[in-house]
């Protein structure tokens, strides 16, 4: 992936200086790496964190050290989201393309929807309109789940983007409403056509990005394909339990989600992600 051309992002909050901010006790290797697994890419948190108990002191953020290149390598990330979803909305949509904040933290951090921890993967948080990530992911990532490439933190940062552009675009509240009033079978189906609405729009992102400023380098669309087989759910309970559950699925079967990144990734189009309505589409 080239950043050569890219604008490093202003909308960074950099926690790390404050620690872990953890309570309950420790959380031990092993139990992160299981964790990141179950929870990867979670698009719910107010359910899947632990609530923060009582008045939290505001965390103090800073701007990512100029010394610190993974840091600016995900501030110039960040700077890639925010132009191509604001000209994307410009073209596409009839409104503006507000930019979230991505929040760095190591361990645990405070968040509008309750206390964020890192075992918890990258999240989004709809309630603040932030993104939180431990960069400890990422290591974990390649040596837990075997997923390489240096275009892998891109895939999981535009997801996660792909989300505030759901929340902008009010496909969480229509979410919420139907996990409210539907079955619990028809609230995991929700959640699973969020879940590969998120990886079709960071296709999007991928093909605008790399039509605007050339950022794609031969592998990294296989390095994304990796993370998003990697963490199918038929791939995870494979791996956790022997067997797959389809009926359990939270987020989309490998297939599944190779298919709608690569479909957002081929079309460029916000209408071709309708994963509500338009059947599957077919990988390769």
């Amino acid at each position: 992936m080239r950043l050569d051309k890219s604008r490093s992002s202003r909308n960074v909050e950099d926690r790390r200086a404050n620690g872990p901010r953890l309570s309950g006790g420790k959380i031990g290797l092993g139990t992160i790496v299981l964790a990141l697994v179950a929870m990867y890419f979670g698009v719910d948190p107010s359910v899947v964190l632990n609530l923060a108990e009582g008045p939290t002191p505001a965390p103090q953020s800073q701007p990512v050290p100029a010394s610190d290149a993974q840091g600016q390598t995900i501030a110039k990330i960040l700077g890639e989201t925010e132009d191509v979803w604001r000209d994307i909305f410009a073209k596409q949509t009839n409104g503006s393309y507000r930019d979230p904040v991505l929040v760095l933290y190591r361990g645990s951090t405070p968040t509008a929807c309750g206390a964020g921890q890192s075992a918890m993967g990258p999240f989004y948080c709809p309630a603040d309109q932030k993104l939180y990530i431990d960069l400890g992911f990422f290591t974990e990532m390649e040596h837990a789940m075997g997923v390489k490439g240096n275009f892998a933190p891109a895939y999981v940062i535009a997801h996660e983007v792909g989300h505030h552009v759901q929340n902008q675009l009010g496909m969480m509240r229509r979410v919420d409403e139907a996990r409210r009033s539907g079955s619990a079978s028809q609230a995991r189906q929700a959640s699973v056509r969020l879940e590969l609405q998120a990886d079709c729009y960071a296709g999007i992102w991928a093909n605008h990005a790399d039509a605007q400023r050339q950022i794609l380098e031969p592998g990294d669309i296989r390095s994304a394909l990796d993370a998003a087989q990697a963490v199918g759910d038929d791939t995870l309970q494979k791996q956790s339990q022997g067997y797959v559950v389809p009926d359990s699925f939270t987020h989309g079967s490998s297939q599944q989600r190779m298919a709608w990144f690569m479909e957002g990734y081929k079309t460029g189009q916000l209408k071709m992600c309708d994963t509500f309505s338009r059947p599957d589409p077919k990988l390769g």
